[in-house]
């Protein structure tokens, strides 16, 4: 992962909180640029896999698709530790790690490393992460809560700091054309916004429209992308 958000028209997806080898099939073949297994984290969620079910999943995930391992680690050595043994190409961290944890992750994990926050403390770790994917988080520091935050607030992150953002947090297929307009990020990322009736398993079609809207978001007339299905 390397260079700033060059705006809408290249903005890449990340569907998170797969749990299983259908949902992820679909995911990659809508055309999602990474896929989020969620592992060891410290609140409760349908998302949660184990460390087996991750490494199976990593292990089926094509070339030129990032596998990220979303977890809430203790420390650096575990976190790079855990990461390195499920095979996954990226690890994005939640939680209450510091800046000097999360650099030292960095350097002891081959991967790129996310550090997930919201907008007040993602600055923080501008220059000891791959990438600030920029959440509404709970009191624990974790993501995943499908609610939106401030986008013109996370715009200013995107504008001030020369690392990659990724907006995450009450996105769906209704609204990512509009975020990614506003806020002009790396990438988005979405779990629940793509869910059905059942947690933690993802509606079908509600994930290839949500890729295929944000991918176009910027390239045509509002309207067109709207009238999208």
């Amino acid at each position: 992962m390397s260079g700033p958000g060059s705006g809408p028209a290249a903005v890449r997806v990340k569907v998170c909180g797969l749990t299983d080898g259908t949902d992820l099939g679909v995911a990659v073949e809508a055309g999602a640029d990474a896929v989020g297994l969620v592992s060891d984290v410290a609140v409760e969620t349908p998302r949660e896999i184990t460390a087996e079910r991750v490494r199976d999943l990593a292990a089926r995930v094509p070339p030129f698709v990032t596998s990220v391992l979303v977890t809430m680690p203790d420390s650096a050595a575990a976190g790079a530790a855990f990461a390195e043994r499920v095979g996954v190409d990226a690890v994005q961290v939640h939680g209450d790690l510091p800046p000097a944890a999360v650099g030292e992750l960095r350097g002891a994990f081959e991967g790129d490393v996310l550090l997930a926050a919201d907008h007040e403390r993602a600055p923080e770790y501008a220059t000891v992460a791959d990438a600030l994917v920029v959440d509404s988080v709970d009191e624990a520091g974790a993501g995943g809560t499908g609610e939106t935050h401030d986008w013109e607030r996370t715009r200013e992150v995107v504008r001030e700091f020369d690392v990659p953002v990724v907006l995450a947090g009450g996105l769906g297929p209704s609204n990512v054309a509009e975020a990614v307009r506003t806020v002009r990020p790396f990438a988005v990322d979405v779990a629940s916004g793509v869910e059905g009736e059942t947690p933690g398993r993802k509606d079908h079609d509600a994930v290839r429209s949500f890729v295929r809207r944000a991918k176009r978001a910027g390239s045509g007339p509002d309207e067109e992308v709207r009238a999208e299905p």
